[in-house]
């Protein structure tokens, strides 16, 4: 076979690749915004930082420690008058005793992200442990918060389903890590971002809770997807739960909640 033949063949598999990923993707965000019935959420907990304390709070995670994810998902879904009562299923694998592929810097070329998001959805399809077939995957890496005072940026992934949460191993800590499970879970499914990455301050208006209040500052409620809640033109706080936090309205539009009346 000649040294053309060969090329030729490489990128007609490359394409054939690209094009099945991209079916595959487009199947999955029709599948995952009809709400036609609960997507299933699985958790897999990951020692971020190998320490003891770290596994500790691992070994004490339930269920119940995401709760409060699940009544976000169905307060809201029922403000906008989906008629599904739970979007979201969350259940708990077991502990994953591996970390995933590290993401590219700010600088990164298009095909190195590409190639790394290949990377994490191989990756996670290597290392999931759970029984039964899932929606979205959500990997949470802890890390021991008398060490670490700060971690790295969460992510979500809509190709591929997935999400990378960093959080904090401390039970104290346990609700704000929830509101960032729950905002990650919201890109896997077309949630955009509602926050000035330069400042980390809420966009107005898609990023306030009630944008049509006034005056607009202090706001009460924190949008999800801008994750702060406006104080004045200069200062945001972090809401201390999903209890006081939305879904906005650009954001419900973007999962499909709005529009969906015949669901």
């Amino acid at each position: 076979m000649s040294g053309n033949m060969i090329k030729n063949f490489r990128i007609i598999i490359l394409l054939y690749v690209l094009l099945m990923v991209a079916t595959s993707t487009w199947w999955a965000k029709e599948r995952t915004t009809d709400w036609d019935e609960p997507l299933d959420v699985i958790i897999y907990p990951i020692n971020g930082d190998g320490r003891e304390a770290t596994t500790e709070y691992i070994e004490l995670l339930d269920n119940d420690t995401f709760t409060g994810i699940e009544e976000f998902f169905n307060r809201e879904a029922k403000r906008y008058g989906l008629v599904i009562k739970k979007p979201i299923d969350i259940d708990l694998a077991e502990q994953i005793n591996a970390l995933p592929p590290t993401p590219p810097g700010n600088n990164a070329s298009v095909l190195s992200i590409m190639a790394w998001s290949l990377k994490l959805r191989y990756w996670s399809w290597r290392v999931d442990n759970y029984d039964y077939p899932n929606d979205i995957q959500v990997f949470v890496i802890y890390f021991d918060p008398e060490i670490h005072k700060k971690v790295a940026h969460s992510l979500g992934l809509q190709k591929g389903l997935i999400g990378v949460v960093n959080a904090f191993a401390d039970k104290k800590m346990s609700k704000g890590n929830n509101i960032v499970i729950a905002h990650e879970i919201l890109h896997t499914v077309g949630a955009s971002d509602k926050y000035d990455p330069r400042t980390n301050l809420p966009l107005f208006p898609t990023g306030f809770a009630d944008p049509d209040k006034q005056p607009s500052f202090p706001q009460k409620k924190a949008e999800i997807m801008a994750g702060r809640i406006p104080v004045d033109v200069n200062k945001a706080e972090a809401p201390e739960s999903l209890k006081i936090v939305v879904v906005g309205n650009e954001t419900a539009t973007e999962i499909r909640w709005v529009g969906m009346d015949s669901k």
